[in-house]
């Protein structure tokens, strides 16, 4: 399906083309996370956009149609701007956008992405891109900073006590059922990749394939859910999982383990089904799905290693033999923490517990979460820059920057925001007149947001 850019605003952004001063010949506008949960944030998703909706021409048709809807919708419509696009640019958008690498990670209050028109003509087409490139940034970045954020947490509680070689496959994606979209399944799905290889969203799989050119960057398990469970009814769930166990040998099997009774279902495992489990050579992931999280996660460590037995690591604490919890409920960062607390106090590593998330990694933020705006610092008015800001008395905050800002990294690491220098800037050209600049690679993603810190 065609996406046509010029549908892809606000209503008001249709009436800006004559509200800028007389002369102006260029407007300069930048992205920022102005502050939020998390004091950083992992910048991703520009790529797909710019690949899915930019690098293809507005045509006559896009025109057409975009005038009838307009103005039937009660708003003016520039249909000699778009022509002039159509003409003297072959339909592609005379605009420049610059940005951070993928996967870098910024502090808040610092400018991530730039806009400016190339075509003194067009001056009006930066801010009326504002809505479609402000989504394509806020949401995939603030979800890769979500994910980034609860593998700290992990990597935390690894290092105390456990096996920091296995964090790739600490926190699934459960998500996908839980967005408002498709897309947004693919993006916040993708994000999550950044900074993890589990994942059941296989949206985000065919987008990363298709705009990041990877092969296959996320990987998942067989798994039970509760349908499979309780469709072999209450008196025959021990069949339903030695079905399961027997079918998926060799490998990780995951068993939601809650449809009935959890510590029957630990019980079965360590008992009847303990030699299929053996025979098989399976890894069991036993999953509780309902309860107060640490809690539950805490006593099916307890039962299973009562079956099961476990070795004890050179930093002194248990990891259960065969057996792993995988807790897909509740789960946020907060809950991460507290569950991984719960269990080092019963002297239990990390390495026996895996996560799944769903709702509250993909969908239980938005673009207040860490404030994102898009905003006009500079415009030049007949020859001349003049630098444009806002300062509402009545929130501080809400201060922009002024002038041609930009990303500055200093000696040290740090980044700092700055009135452009071009040769020294973070931001790198990413499009510029319908062509894509610069491209990264999905690799190059997860290395520029790899954790390289042993402390946190």
């Amino acid at each position: 399906m065609k996406h046509n850019i010029i549908l892809n605003s606000d209503s008001y952004k249709y009436s800006m083309f004559n509200q800028y001063p007389e002369g102006t010949e260029t407007v300069y506008s930048y992205i920022e996370s102005r502050g939020g949960k998390w004091p950083s944030t992992v910048f991703f998703g520009l790529q797909a956009f710019i690949k899915e909706y930019l690098l293809e021409p507005i045509t006559q048709e896009d025109i057409d149609i975009a005038e009838q809807i307009i103005t039937a919708h009660g708003e003016p419509f520039y249909r000699e701007g778009w022509e002039y696009i159509l003409n003297a640019h072959n339909g592609f958008l005379p605009v420049n956008i610059k940005a951070v690498p993928e996967g870098t990670i910024v502090p808040v209050k610092n400018v991530l992405a730039t806009i400016e028109n190339t075509d003194p003509k067009c001056f009006w087409l930066t801010t009326f891109l504002e809505t479609a490139l402000l989504r394509a940034i806020w949401y995939p970045t603030s979800v890769a900073t979500n994910s980034y954020e609860s593998k700290k947490i992990i990597l935390k509680w690894l290092e105390k006590n456990g096996d920091d070689n296995d964090i790739d496959f600490k926190l699934h994606d459960f998500g996908a059922r839980g967005v408002s979209s498709l897309e947004s399944s693919a993006l916040g799905g993708a994000a999550h990749l950044v900074n993890f290889c589990g994942t059941d969203n296989v949206a985000s799989l065919v987008l990363l394939t298709r705009w990041y050119g990877v092969g296959c960057a996320g990987f998942s398990v067989p798994a039970m859910e509760h349908s499979t469970v309780t469709s072999w009814g209450r008196d025959r769930e021990v069949e339903s999982y030695r079905n399961m166990i027997r079918k998926n040998p060799n490998g990780v099997v995951s068993i939601v383990s809650d449809s009935y009774n959890i510590y029957q279902a630990c019980e079965m495992f360590g008992t009847v089904l303990k030699q299929d489990i053996i025979d098989n050579n399976v890894q069991l992931v036993v999953r509780p799905d309902s309860g107060v999280p640490a809690i539950i996660v805490s006593e099916c460590l307890f039962m299973l290693d009562r079956y099961f037995g476990h070795t004890v690591n050179d930093k002194g604490y248990k990891v259960l033999n065969t057996v792993r919890v995988l807790q897909g409920d509740g789960i946020t960062g907060e809950s991460i923490d507290l569950i991984l607390k719960y269990a080092d106090s019963r002297g239990y590593s990390a390495d026996n517990i895996l996560f799944g998330q769903g709702g509250a990694l993909l969908q239980q933020l938005d673009r207040d979460t860490q404030k994102w705006a898009m905003k006009c610092s500079a415009i030049k008015v007949n020859g001349t820059w003049r630098e444009v800001f806002k300062d509402p008395i009545t929130d501080p905050g809400k201060t922009s920057k002024k002038g041609r800002v930009t990303l500055y990294k200093r000696e040290d690491g740090t980044y700092y925001s700055g009135l452009e220098d071009w040769p020294l800037s973070e931001l790198k050209v990413v499009f510029e007149n319908g062509k894509l600049f610069n491209e990264i690679t999905f690799d190059q993603v997860r290395e520029n947001a790899r954790l390289t810190q042993t402390t946190f």
